[in-house]
């Protein structure tokens, strides 16, 4: 009897959007958001008290954008974050009507 050959799949750029999330959109926003907060505390060696102590935000927001518990946080709540560790966020959006973002790859 021979093996199935793996079949692979490509994805979009939004793993949310791939496994049908809710608002994968913003989770997936939410989530770049707080991974550059994450690399920004890990350069500049910040313990969640240090971050506290440089930004005014909770050590326990810190906290839980470390154990990647972002249902608390709005985009804007992330964006201020950045900001306070001398971050600018630029944004590109693009806007695809969902029926011509759906059709398969030629």
């Amino acid at each position: 009897m021979s093996e199935p050959e793996d079949e692979i799949v490509h994805g979009s750029d939004n793993i949310f959007r791939d496994f049908g999330t809710p608002d994968a959109d913003r989770e997936y926003l939410r989530s770049v958001l707080a991974a550059r907060i994450i690399v920004v505390m890990d350069e500049r060696e910040l313990t969640v008290r240090k971050a506290e102590e440089l930004t005014g935000i909770a050590a326990a927001d810190f906290s839980r954008i470390r154990r990647v518990k972002l249902d608390r946080f709005t985009i804007d709540r992330l964006i201020t974050i950045l900001n306070r560790l001398g971050q600018r966020v630029d944004f590109e959006v693009k806007i695809t009507p969902e029926h011509i973002a759906r059709r398969p790859a030629a």
